[in-house]
């Protein structure tokens, strides 16, 4: 089985690689830069007029991969999984997609309105528990030996989990490399726990995206030539989200996406703290953001989370297998 991984992990790889420099030139010319928000930190500034909606140099890949793999070598079998996990790397990416070509048309950082925004990744991800119910998925929750039902509460569960951690991603994707490197973590440890269940098609997609991530990082590296932006941010947390609901690792993917979660739990905190007592207890969230107030390189923070996210994983691995 571990052979299948080299088909797509390469073929991915090589593509996102020569996409960039075709994809990267064009975003130029059609000026689609990124508007840096006046209240971030101030050394990001520098950074504006880059462009952004680079999601698509590792979704493309990805994509044409599959499709080659499908249709001429046979390689990928057809199912409800596949599925699944095509809609939330396409659907969630077009909301994205649509959010930033609003932000970069406007010259500003509103996009689509927040309710319209959630409305769509409803709508989504209700299609994705259609889909998991017509499959015979279990609605179990299992961790640590247990296991809980939650039958039709599974689909509210499903819902909050889909959108929560494609918001989450959203919110880490603040410095250069930074989501790219915590997503090829996650995906790397999802594709391991695949192999171990033996379930292929999760293996083969996980290591499609790792192959494209790291194939997308040659371009986001600081300084970074391209950001991804909404478009690949919000589809790297719903396909993350679908892909532990579909290996019965749900609570796992809170270790597995540490970073995730630490990061929107900051802004979660200082928002709360801050209505409160009209005190902040970072000095600017997301979390990464405080380090960089606090003195330290983007490449130290970047670095640093990293190995945070290197560490939860290789914890995640231990309690999975």
């Amino acid at each position: 089985m571990y052979p299948q991984i080299l088909f797509p992990l390469i073929t991915t790889f090589f593509v996102a690689v020569i996409l960039g420099p075709i994809f990267i030139p064009f975003l130029k010319r059609l000026k689609f830069g990124q508007a840096i928000r006046a209240e971030g930190p101030q050394s990001h500034q520098k950074k504006s007029g880059t462009p952004t909606m680079g999601g698509i140099i590792f979704i493309m890949p990805a994509l044409i991969t599959i499709v080659v793999g499908f249709l001429f070598h046979n390689y990928f079998e057809w199912g409800y999984d596949w599925i699944m996990m095509l809609i939330a790397l396409i659907g969630f990416g077009l909301i994205g997609f649509i959010d930033d070509f609003i932000i970069v048309v406007k010259k500003n950082n509103d996009g689509l309105r927040p309710k319209h925004k959630v409305f769509a990744q409803f709508a989504i991800s209700a299609l994705i528990f259609f889909l998991f119910v017509r499959s015979g998925h279990s609605t179990e929750i299992s961790f640590f030996g247990l296991s809980l039902d939650l039958y039709w509460a599974y689909g509210i569960f499903l819902l909050f989990w889909l959108i929560g951690f494609s918001n989450a991603t959203n919110l880490t994707d603040g410095l250069d490399g930074l989501c790219g490197g915590v997503s090829v973590v996650a995906f790397s440890v999802l594709g391991t726990v695949a192999i171990f269940q033996e379930q292929t098609a999760i293996m083969l997609f996980c290591f499609t995206m790792v192959g494209a991530l790291c194939g997308f990082l040659v371009f986001n590296l600081n300084p970074a030539k391209v950001f991804m932006g909404d478009t690949g941010s919000l589809a790297l947390g719903a396909l993350i989200a679908v892909i532990s609901i579909l290996l019965k690792q749900e609570l796992l993917l809170l270790i597995v996406g540490f970073v995730y979660v630490i990061e929107t739990a900051s802004v979660i905190i200082q928002v709360l703290y801050f209505k409160k007592t009209r005190k902040r207890i970072f000095k600017m969230a997301p979390l990464h953001h405080h380090f960089e107030e606090s003195g330290w390189s983007e490449q130290k923070v970047v670095l640093m989370l990293w190995t945070l996210a290197a560490v939860s994983g290789a914890l995640a691995l231990w309690i999975a297998l």
